[in-house]
């Protein structure tokens, strides 16, 4: 299995090409000042990804903005914290500040000249269509948790990518190859769906797992890049043969 044999890239986003873990501390500072806490980024993290997997599990079509909101009041809660709801509503609307990773738009720029783009994300469209103008590339395909109804780790995602892609781009699974930092909300899922997968492992060197649950067991992936810049040169070479 080579990088040159797949005809498309599906692409999880917030981790993988938006740095949401900065995006997300960055946002939960004035809950912090507001409760004078004196928390780490980490811990932080891992509280925020334990509540949003949990929300997303109860609540399966809450747009994601609304699902974010209702994070940071669970979070506030647990951390004794009396706020008031617009502190909420602004955490829910902070998605279009996150940033992008600083490899990204340059590496997409570049894979987009070999394979089709597709994007599969747990967020709404309206968030997505801002970070997408931080990544600077037209994607050919953008399946989100707002048009599935249901949030990843559920496999409803990958079917839902599956069907599509052979719908609308003429794609079978034998030419995806799913690339994501996510073990737990991608490739756990991606790898029952039957198909090949390079983790971005943007945490290397990183204790814990950041704002996102770890699976039980840590799944096999075909490919390991620590960035989107490695995925880029490997590509390079791999095509130099």
């Amino acid at each position: 299995m080579t990088l040159t044999d797949f005809k498309v890239l599906t692409f999880d986003c917030y981790g993988t090409l938006i740095d949401w873990e900065t995006g997300i501390w960055n946002a939960l500072q004035p809950l912090i000042s507001a409760g004078r806490l004196h928390i780490e980024r980490e811990e932080a993290l891992a509280r925020f990804g334990k509540i949003e997997s949990e929300l997303e599990e109860a609540g399966p079509s809450l747009r994601y903005s609304t699902l974010l909101a209702a994070v940071h009041a669970r979070l506030a809660k647990d951390l004794g914290v009396h706020i008031h709801a617009d502190l909420n509503e602004r955490f829910g609307g902070s998605v279009p500040d996150w940033p992008a990773f600083p490899d990204s738009a340059e590496a997409l720029a570049y894979l987009k000249r070999h394979y089709k783009l597709v994007i599969l994300s747990n967020v709404d469209r309206t968030s997505f269509a801002a970070s997408n103008r931080k990544l600077g590339v037209t994607f050919d395909a953008i399946y989100t948790a707002e048009d599935i109804g249901c949030y990843k780790p559920d496999p409803r995602n990958f079917a839902h990518l599956l069907a599509h892609l052979e719908a609308d781009l003429g794609l079978a699974v034998g030419d995806v190859l799913h690339t994501a930092q996510s073990l737990f909300h991608d490739h756990v899922p991606a790898e029952r769906a039957g198909l090949a997968r390079a983790w971005i492992d943007r945490r290397f060197g990183m204790a814990g797992s950041g704002a996102t649950q770890m699976p039980a067991n840590q799944p096999k992936v075909d490919f390991y890049f620590k960035s989107m810049a490695e995925l880029a040169e490997a590509h390079r070479k791999a095509v130099k043969g």
